[in-house]
């Protein structure tokens, strides 16, 4: 785990200067009443989410590290909020039966390890885990989920006022704009690979002559086209412009429905390309998007109130940050 670190940070070179001073690796962060949260706690909560950042921002530094550092205070705070909420089950006097966390042990395994214990056992000595600090875990997330699902109602059980969904719909239009929009086939030919471009050309205009005569465009696509949506009669379903090259977009959205295009030379492919149906730009109507935004305010009701809780639980309990 050690090495996943150092890693990291000689990568991103995040200023801390943990190679130099390998005891800040232990550097107290926050404390929560009585139990403290060390910068390696940080650091080994979010390694997974660091390696995902490597991988998708390796080649832009100051971005790399700007979304570290993010998923370094989110990682702190949930951290944080994880202690607050063990803290206060503790201070509530609820007791968790052993038998309990038996039971989701078992699920575990039944769900990850097809009932496999041994498997468990070697990917823990993998991860450098032990049994105990498994089964505290499991113990730990039960009696969170549990004690969020008492103080933080579920979406399902939030209600949503007409007034919120209309106001939010009026006040969000461009999220549910939709941009000129049509429904595509297209066959499409190598020229230079198992044909020349003229015997490529050539083909394409006697598929065209075909089409025009009234022969089925999936069809046509299934024998002749040679890209992956072949299989699909060439249907690539309903696209927006930016979702073609500049040449191809320029033909597609000027075709009339039911109406193939004449042979279109892209390097050295050839396409014909059909429009089965299009849509102008509009905004999708309320009707249409009522059951999203009553999701998206559901989902907003649940974390305000989970703020709250947390906040509440800041109040009654000592949290007290340190500079990093």
């Amino acid at each position: 785990m050690k090495s996943r670190f150092l890693s990291w940070l000689a990568a991103v070179g995040t200023g801390v200067a943990l190679t130099a001073e390998p005891q800040v690796l232990n550097g107290l962060m926050v404390i929560v009443d009585n139990e403290v949260i060390t910068m390696r706690d940080v650091m080994q909560s979010v390694a997974p989410a660091v390696e995902v950042l490597m991988r998708t921002y390796g080649n832009q530094p100051d971005v790399l590290r700007q979304k570290i550092q993010e998923a370094q205070r989110d990682a702190l705070e949930l951290l944080v909020e994880r202690k607050l909420i063990l803290h206060e089950f503790e201070r509530s006097g609820f007791n968790l039966p052993e038998t309990v966390v038996d039971e989701r042990i078992k699920e575990r395994i039944r769900e990850r390890y097809g009932g496999d214990r041994a498997k468990l056992t070697k990917t823990l000595q993998s991860q450098g885990l032990t049994y105990e600090a498994f089964r505290k875990n499991i113990r730990e997330e039960f009696i969170i989920g549990a004690m969020t699902h008492k103080e933080v109602r579920s979406p399902s059980e939030i209600v949503v006022s007409p007034h919120k969904i209309e106001r939010y719909y009026a006040e969000n239009l461009d999220k549910f704009r939709i941009k000129d929009q049509i429904k595509l086939r297209a066959i499409m030919l190598n020229g230079g690979q198992t044909r020349s471009a003229a015997a490529a050309r050539r083909l394409a205009g006697e598929i065209l002559a075909r089409l025009r005569e009234g022969a089925s465009f999936a069809e046509m696509a299934r024998v002749y086209s040679e890209d992956t949506y072949r299989t699909q009669g060439g249907d690539r379903g309903w696209i927006e412009r930016g979702d073609l090259r500049r040449e191809l977009a320029e033909a597609a959205f000027g075709l009339k429905p039911g109406q193939p295009s004449d042979v279109i030379e892209v390097g050295d492919t050839f396409w014909i390309l059909l429009v089965e149906d299009a849509k102008a730009n509009q905004v999708r109507t309320l009707p249409e998007v009522r059951d999203e935004i009553v999701t998206t305010l559901q989902a907003e009701e649940q974390t305000r109130l989970r703020r709250e809780w947390i906040q509440r639980l800041k109040t009654k309990s000592f949290v007290r940050y340190f500079s990093t």
